[in-house]
């Protein structure tokens, strides 16, 4: 069985920094893609950013310059780096992942952590 376990979430003041963990743990074949999405107070989650099992990296128009995503192939880990923080930062950041299980190897399927709270103060 896999699960996902974030980490690293607070408080912390407007133009702070705050950095992100999240471990993927389990029966683990490979994992295709590792991202975080966030959910704001009464709005949808969306997708800060992803990284893809060749390095490439989407992110967030929103998070653009100011939020680095990385990846510890070797730990199962990805991390997020969050630097300039706004007030409209603040949501429930929830890890992401695709992940093929030693069980069925040939696809991958969709994995979700519980989330960590970022609360950025004005």
């Amino acid at each position: 069985q896999v699960q996902l376990v974030e980490s690293g979430g607070g408080l912390v003041q407007t133009g702070g920094s705050l950095r992100l963990s999240c471990e993927a743990s389990g029966s683990i074949f490979s994992i295709n893609f590792m991202g975080w999405y966030r959910q704001a107070p009464g709005k949808q989650r969306e997708l800060a950013a992803v990284i893809s099992s060749g390095g490439g990296t989407k992110y967030a128009d929103s998070v653009k310059g100011r939020f680095t995503i990385s990846r510890d192939g070797a730990k199962n880990m990805v991390f997020l780096q969050m630097t300039s923080l706004k007030p409209e930062d603040t949501a429930v950041y929830f890890c992401n992942a695709g992940i093929r299980e030693r069980s069925h190897q040939a696809y991958g399927l969709d994995y979700w952590g519980k989330g960590t709270l970022v609360t950025v103060s004005s």
